[in-house]
């Protein structure tokens, strides 16, 4: 896997719970500098475990062994301190706010790089790769309709090919 970039957030605590989940987001925000501010920013009270940029870059903020402050209020097959076991990757696109652009190559490219390293680490199938609208429907879109998660099916990184 390519070099991982240090970007420590002070956003975390201690996990109550064994990892058994990948959460992706989009950013949601105007672009990677703003994002990253914002997870390292202790009044936000936000942050995730990793942040892949748009040319590729990624960014880890907190160690895997802490507890990322990404799921919010959010419930997947019963357990709702999705925080404590999943790890949590923000990826840069402005979202829905932001006309919801497109995935660049070199970054899904990143993303799925990432997603396959964690699963090996920690023992996740592909069906413990999901989205955050998945974990909190109704409050969450990301990471939206133009996530490719085709492709991370194709590389063994998802369940299914989403519509």
């Amino acid at each position: 896997m390519q070099s991982v970039i240090a970007a420590p957030s002070p956003n975390y605590n201690q996990r109550k719970l064994p990892i058994a989940l990948i959460v992706l987001h989009y950013t949601g925000m105007a672009d990677g500098p703003s994002a990253l501010a914002r997870m390292r920013d202790p009044a936000a009270q936000v942050s995730a475990h990793y942040m892949v940029e748009e040319d590729g870059r990624i960014f880890q903020l907190v160690d895997e062994d802490k507890r990322a402050w990404h799921a919010g209020v959010s419930i997947w097959h019963g357990e709702t301190d999705i925080n404590s076991n999943s790890i949590g990757i923000e990826i840069v696109n402005g979202g829905h706010d932001y006309g919801l652009p497109e995935f660049p190559v070199i970054q899904i490219a990143a993303v799925i790089e990432l997603v396959r390293d964690v699963m090996g680490r920690h023992g996740i199938g592909r069906e413990g790769v999901i989205g955050h609208s998945d974990i909190a429907p109704g409050r969450k879109q990301d990471p939206g309709e133009k996530f490719p998660w085709d492709r991370l099916a194709e590389a063994g990184c998802a369940l299914v090919v989403r519509a």
